[in-house]
């Protein structure tokens, strides 16, 4: 009976030893697949400008394609709901936001999924400020003038967002706790279709990203009245920070991050940091990134996990404050 009593010990110790051996077999043949990589936003946004620039030098460096796929909806919670529930394999990635990942939890509490548990981070790609855009016909030339036209027609004004939730709304929402004024938040489903409106005048303003909205800026179809960084952007040296412009301490901006589902192995989550960490040092791509008023980033996928939290539970602090609700 003596060799009875240590037979399953032994059969767990094998078993554990085999489980190994498959998680690192694959992950040495990791890809051997086309990826999908998931942008929770409409195509046309910053989120969407940049997941397309990862995806296109991930797939050269990995060998396989990675694939695209927008599903917007729901302040970015829709595209990342799928990716929380897809398999644990590598091959179903997300590539998101500081407004879908740090703000849209707060604003939406029943979600089908957990923003921290559900997902594995892995690089923080680049941050991105925001300009304070109007249009043309808004006849303001500086944020004093916009907070002196707000507060002459209290509930007039729109600016619109690339989501309810979003880094945009709640730039917005910052603003007139600070500025003191009444201004109506028209959500979109991403940059692409806010910035249509904006353009055909449908809405007044919009904090947007950089890259989407400087083209139109330099086009004159648009007028940026600030920018939301703590210095001025050596594209438009002439746009005044926030705080410059008389708004003290309004700082904003957004971010973008690759992050794949939780309990994907770590060893496929290493080679993707890898991977994603060498695409970054590539000139074109920072040239590029740096075109649309973005700072590369990089790191290990522990350091993306400690600035997901801080940027998570700051503007957690912010939602609450605001009152920011589900529209």
């Amino acid at each position: 009976m003596t060799p009875t009593r240590f037979r399953w010990p032994a059969v767990l110790a094998l078993a554990a030893c085999a489980f190994l051996g498959a998680a690192t077999a694959r992950a040495d043949t990791y890809p051997s697949k086309p990826i999908k990589l998931i942008i929770p936003y409409a195509v046309g946004g910053s989120t969407d400008q940049t997941g397309r620039l990862m995806a296109k030098s991930l797939s050269e460096r990995l060998g396989q394609p990675v694939v695209v796929e927008n599903r917007p909806g729901a302040g970015g919670t829709l595209g990342q709901d799928f990716v929380a529930k897809a398999p644990a394999d590598g091959y179903t990635l997300l590539f998101s936001a500081a407004g879908p990942l740090a703000v849209t939890p707060h604003v939406y509490p029943k979600l089908g999924y957990d923003p921290i548990k559900s997902f594995y981070p892995i690089t923080l790609v680049a941050t991105q400020p925001l300009l304070l855009v109007v249009k043309p016909e808004l006849k303001v030339n500086s944020v004093s003038e916009l907070i002196a036209e707000a507060k002459g027609k209290p509930g007039k004004l729109s600016y619109g967002s690339f989501g309810n939730g979003s880094a945009a709304h709640l730039a917005g929402e910052y603003f007139k706790m600070l500025a003191g004024v009444d201004m109506v938040h028209v959500p979109y489903k991403g940059s692409g279709p806010a910035l249509v409106d904006l353009v055909a005048g449908q809405i007044d303003l919009m904090f947007d990203v950089f890259s989407t909205s400087a083209p139109l800026v330099k086009g004159g179809k648009l007028r940026a009245i600030a920018i939301t960084s703590t210095q001025r952007s050596p594209q438009f040296p002439q746009v005044p920070t926030m705080q410059q412009a008389g708004v003290a301490d309004f700082e904003a901006g957004t971010w973008f991050g690759l992050l794949a589902p939780a309990n994907t192995p770590r060893p496929i989550i290493d080679r993707l940091s890898h991977e994603t960490n060498a695409a970054l040092q590539e000139k074109e791509l920072q040239e590029i990134l740096a075109s649309q008023g973005a700072s590369v980033r990089g790191g290990t996928p522990d350091q993306f996990k400690t600035y997901f939290l801080a940027e998570f539970n700051k503007w957690g602090k912010i939602v609450k404050s605001a009152g920011i609700t589900a529209e």
